[in-house]
This record gives C-alpha cells, sequence and structure tokens, in this order.
C-alpha cells in the first residue's frame, strides 16, 4: 500500500476544484422536497426479497490491510455524510430511518455531517490515512473521482459481500461496473446525479428541446443557452452527442467536443457556463434550454410548472456519491451492516423521499409510492428501464490527463 499520496494537484485541477465548491456540483445543497402530508405514511420493516443477480468481486493489488475489527465488542459506527443527505424526522431533530437501525440492531450510530465537500473533506482525512492511522470514522460517502483516488492508493477497506446480502442483491444495474471499482469490491453508491437537458417551455415558445445538437445548432436558442462549468457534466454530454462513449474516449475525441462547444462560444450561440446558479435564469426564460443537474429540475418544477427537462436519445451522464469504509476504521462489520441495510426498499425509498436523488436500489417504487405517488413515478428519482439504459459515466482520468483536459476546459470558459 502506499503511505503518501503522490500526485499533487496541477494548477489547472486546483482551479477546476475551487469552481465546484464555490458554485458546481460541490456547492449543491442536498434539499428535502418531503411533503408533511406523506409524513404519517413513512414506515420502515420488512427485509427486501434477495434479486437473483450478483456482482462479481473485484481483484486489486495493494488492498489496504485488514484492520482489527471491533465492532462485536464495540456495538457503534462513527458515519460522516454530506449535509441534508439524510432523512429527519418531523421534530427535525430525529433521523428516522437511523433510529429505526439503532433499535433493530443495536449499534448506536454517530452522525456527522462534516462533509462540505470532496476536496476540503480529503483534506481532513488524508494525513491519517498516508500514515496508516485509523480517521476516527467508520464509514464515509464521497463522490467517484475521490472514491476513485482513494480506492487507488489503497485507503479502502475492501468489502464483505456476506455482511451485504441487500445491497450485493438490489444494486441497480447502471450502477454496477464503475471503472474505478468494477465489481463494487470497495464501494457503494449512496445515490446518483444525472446530468440531463432542462428547458422552460414558456422560453422555448412550447417547443421541446432534447439533444446537445439542438443546444449548440437552434437558432431560435441563440443567446438563450448555458452548460455547466464541470468539465465530465458538459464535455460527457456533448461526446455522447457526437456518438463517442464518455468511458472510453480519446484526446482526440475530447478536443472535438472542445472544439464544438468553442464554435457556440464563438457564435454566441452560449450564453455563459455556470455552476447550478443557472437555475435562477431558467426559471424567469433568460436562460431557455441548457444542460443542468437532475436535483436541480426537481426542485424548479415544484415551483414552475413550465420547467421541464428530457433524456437525450443519445445518452446522459451520471455520476455518484459512494459508501467507503476508510483503512484502519475500527467497526467495519458494523459499517457492512449499516451500507446494507440502505439497500432494503423500504428504507431506501423513505431516504430518496427525503433526499430527492437518483436511488441506486432496486425493488423500492412499490414502496416510494405509499410516501408519495408523483415520486414514485419521477424518473429523475427512479429512472425507468428506457432511462437507465440510457446513463453513461465518464472515465477515470490519469493526474495528467485530468491536468492537461482541465486546462483545454478552462480556456473554453473562461476561467
Amino acid at each position: 500500500m502506499e503511505q503518501y499520496e503522490p500526485e499533487r494537484l496541477s494548477a489547472p485541477q486546483l482551479a477546476a476544484m475551487r469552481r465546484s465548491i464555490q458554485d458546481g456540483r460541490g456547492a449543491l445543497t442536498r434539499r428535502s422536497l418531503l411533503r408533511a402530508s406523506g409524513a404519517a405514511a413513512l414506515a420502515l420493516g420488512g427485509l427486501g426479497a434477495l434479486s437473483a443477480c450478483g456482482i462479481p468481486p473485484a481483484a486489486r493489488a495493494g488492498d489496504a490491510a485488514a484492520s482489527d475489527d471491533h465492532s462485536a465488542a464495540e456495538k457503534r459506527i462513527n458515519f460522516s455524510n454530506w449535509t441534508e443527505y439524510m432523512d429527519v424526522g418531523e421534530d427535525e431533530k430525529s433521523r428516522p430511518t437511523l433510529d429505526a437501525f439503532t433499535r433493530r440492531t443495536g449499534i448506536a450510530v454517530k452522525y456527522t455531517e462534516d462533509i462540505n465537500d470532496n476536496v476540503e473533506f480529503f483534506g481532513k482525512i488524508k494525513p491519517q490515512l498516508a500514515a496508516g492511522q485509523d480517521t476516527g470514522r467508520d464509514l464515509v460517502i464521497v463522490t467517484d473521482w475521490l472514491a476513485a483516488r482513494i480506492i487507488r492508493l489503497g485507503w479502502a477497506q475492501k468489502l464483505d459481500h456476506a455482511n451485504l446480502p441487500h445491497a450485493f442483491a438490489n444494486l441497480s444495474a447502471q450502477f454496477r461496473t464503475p471503472d474505478w471499482d468494477p465489481g463494487r469490491a470497495y464501494s457503494y453508491p449512496w445515490t446518483g446525479i444525472p446530468t440531463v437537458i432542462a428547458y422552460n417551455e414558456k422560453a422555448t415558445g412550447g417547443r421541446k428541446v432534447d439533444s446537445v445538437t439542438q443546444l449548440l445548432d437552434d437558432p431560435k436558442l441563440k443567446g438563450k443557452v448555458s452548460f455547466l462549468s464541470e468539465m465530465r457534466d458538459s464535455v460527457g454530454m456533448t461526446l455522447l452527442d457526437m456518438g463517442k462513449d464518455p468511458g472510453s474516449f480519446s484526446d482526440a475525441d475530447f478536443d472535438a467536443a472542445v472544439g464544438r462547444m468553442q464554435k457556440g462560444v464563438d457564435t454566441k450561440q452560449i450564453r455563459r457556463f455556470t455552476g447550478n446558479d443557472y437555475t435562477a435564469d431558467l426559471s424567469k426564460g433568460d436562460i431557455a434550454a441548457c444542460v443542468a443537474w437532475a436535483g436541480d429540475i426537481i426542485q424548479l418544477q415544484a415551483d414552475n410548472p413550465a420547467i421541464k427537462f428530457s433524456i437525450p436519445s443519445a445518452g446522459y451522464i451520471t455520476s455518484s456519491d459512494n459508501m467507503l469504509i476508510p483503512a484502519k476504521a475500527r467497526h467495519k462489520t458494523n459499517a457492512e451492516k449499516l451500507m446494507d441495510y440502505y439497500y432494503e426498499p423500504p428504507v431506501a425509498a423513505r431516504l430518496a423521499a427525503y433526499i430527492n436523488y437518483v436511488c441506486p436500489v432496486d425493488g423500492v417504487a412499490g414502496e416510494l409510492a405509499k410516501i408519495d405517488a408523483s415520486m414514485a413515478s419521477n424518473t429523475l428519482i427512479l429512472p425507468d428501464r428506457a432511462m437507465a439504459a440510457k446513463s453513461r459515466s465518464f472515465r477515470s482520468l490519469s493526474a495528467e490527463e485530468e491536468t492537461a483536459y482541465e486546462e483545454k476546459f478552462a480556456k473554453l470558459i473562461g476561467a
């Protein structure tokens, strides 16, 4: 196992991370749309039936050394998460799903909302991980690119799938085989974050917008189009529109995608590149159509019925936030039990109803419908089979690639 991180962040990488923290996906608030009228319907219980499809474990060299597991003697877990990423009771203090887990198992959960962005959080835990020490956390949730780095460095513990029967069986197909953790040997997704096309029906004159080609070429949208300032989202969506796979593209493909967007900048088809501050302009109609994050669109639709979304026939980009057990964590088995608990459909439905991001758990539609039928039919929370089949992930990048790509993208967006 590597005892230090050999990769130093380049200036383009640091600039991209600052954009993310200030107004990009790192700045997204995990907001709740839980309706008060549905609160009484929330109930936990029952074990979901196991489905037949399993996940073959992935082989990896340089795994974190197995830590002493104190789970049996110490019935507790230290869990670090993002803010507003866990269901809260009507008293605005209790956490119903965590409380139910403790009642069932006797395992106490110290739940801490101490992740505000990936870069800052990694800075907190990196010194202990690099020194081979316990971070004081048994379970953390980080975005896919950081999960990939932690796993690559050997700073995550390999999971025992015998402790994860629900997760093993119920993980949705679209999340099963990320290139940075094939077979989900080290991680399971907490939630998915889709990148889609959004439009204001009033601003488009009632016309549907459903492709990057339309965003870049439709003269009726000129000056009223925005793309995201997150490289993976905007380049990934453009690659898909060009018929390229974001999971296996070349340098030439990347340059072609950037060149295509550059033409949109030069002709003033693209109004600007944004973080999640596009939402106000989209709602007002100053932006007619854009590349957008699904979590924002759910929020906007609650207040403005003119806001619509579309899934391009070419596909869309999905990233994920993921559960990991850090190296040297004291309570690995307890943490695995909690991970598995959130893959039971009734529990997963309760969480999805609160956070409103894509639920990575199969078999929750019926449970979510008991809470709110409109959520159960919302494909931004529960993608149907056709939508899930169009989901694509942006491939992992080497440090050299990330530096080069972020530098080119920064020039495109004027950062």
